[in-house]
């Protein structure tokens, strides 16, 4: 259920344990890169996509080039050191499965990524984006699911609110989450993309800076608490430029069009985006109060009053 602005959070049962050994992986072909990473695990990166299952990476990691794209092999990320637990109530699935999955931290240091390289987002095939900031990494561990239930991507279980959807090739969950803020009725939430085919590592200050709030009020409380909200949620789905996720077609600055010039509407859109399109795929928010609206309206509405002359 990872395609909602607010709503489900999880909460996992958790069995830890550790997979055999750190595997230090070497380079067998003419096009794959050097090893990467500065502990005892590492990965190979390849030049070019030699399977559906590769993983594709890309942003600040040492020896891509800049605006590059990279590959990690399936095989190359089961020799990383794993997390196993089982699961029983992750949105995603019917009843319980048992997870074994790669730290998001582990990954990081097998691919070498600098500390500059804060932000992490997991790019989705239909062009939803998963973000990851170090404070959410740090607080959360969030993992990339490589089996479920002792299977590969293609023994997976169907997602159960997309109709049916493939979840490989690969997945993003946690062994537990539990919220660690709550900004008027919005309360942190679990990322747990599904469909991952990519993921970029970034500098957050860079990639937030395209919607960081503008003009004379983008410091004001209720602004920066809109910010803050706007940047979990909305972010996943809408576009400003070339960051953010474009799964809605609907770009940031139409959202702040509509907050600006209808309040009442952008509110009523998005507690029961239903209501007014049914054929959208936006989760309703109907724990979203006046208080919260209000913080959202206020922060989008920057966009719109930066642009008059």
């Amino acid at each position: 259920m990872r395609k909602m602005w607010a709503g489900a959070l999880l909460g996992y049962g958790i069995f830890l344990s550790m997979a055999a050994g750190n595997q230090e992986a070497i380079a067998t072909s003419g096009n794959k890169a050097n090893s990467r990473g500065n502990g005892s695990a590492r990965v190979v990166l390849q030049e070019h996509r030699g399977s559906e299952l590769d993983l594709a990476v890309a942003g600040e990691l040492p020896g891509v080039p800049r605006g590059a794209t990279r590959y990690v092999s399936r095989e190359e990320l089961l020799k990383l050191p794993q997390v196993t637990y089982a699961v029983s109530d992750d949105p995603n699935f019917q009843g319980t499965v048992r997870v074994s999955a790669v730290l998001l931290e582990e990954l990081s240091e097998a691919l070498g990524a600098p500390p500059a390289a804060d932000f992490v987002v997991a790019v989705c095939a239909d062009q939803y984006h998963g973000n990851f900031p170090r404070s959410y990494i740090r607080e959360h561990h969030p993992v990339l699911v490589l089996k479920i239930d002792g299977q590969p991507p293609k023994g997976w279980p169907k997602n159960t609110e997309a109709t049916g959807a493939y979840m490989g090739p690969y997945l993003i969950s946690h062994a537990k989450f539990t919220p660690s803020f709550k900004i008027f009725a919005h309360e942190d939430e679990a990322q747990i993309p599904w469909g991952v085919e990519r993921l970029e590592f970034r500098e957050e200050r860079k990639t937030l800076a395209a919607i960081s709030p503008r003009g004379p009020h983008a410091d004001d409380a209720n602004v920066q608490s809109g910010f803050r909200i706007a940047q979990q949620n909305c972010f996943r789905c809408h576009n400003m430029g070339e960051e953010g996720g474009r799964k809605s077609g609907r770009p940031w600055l139409v959202l702040a069009a509509w907050a600006a010039a209808g309040p009442e509407h952008f509110a009523s859109y998005v507690r029961n985006p239903q209501a007014n399109n049914p054929n959208t795929q936006m989760a309703a928010s109907p724990q979203y109060d006046d208080a919260t609206m209000k913080a959202l309206i206020d922060y989008f509405s920057t966009f719109i009053a930066a642009e008059k002359p």
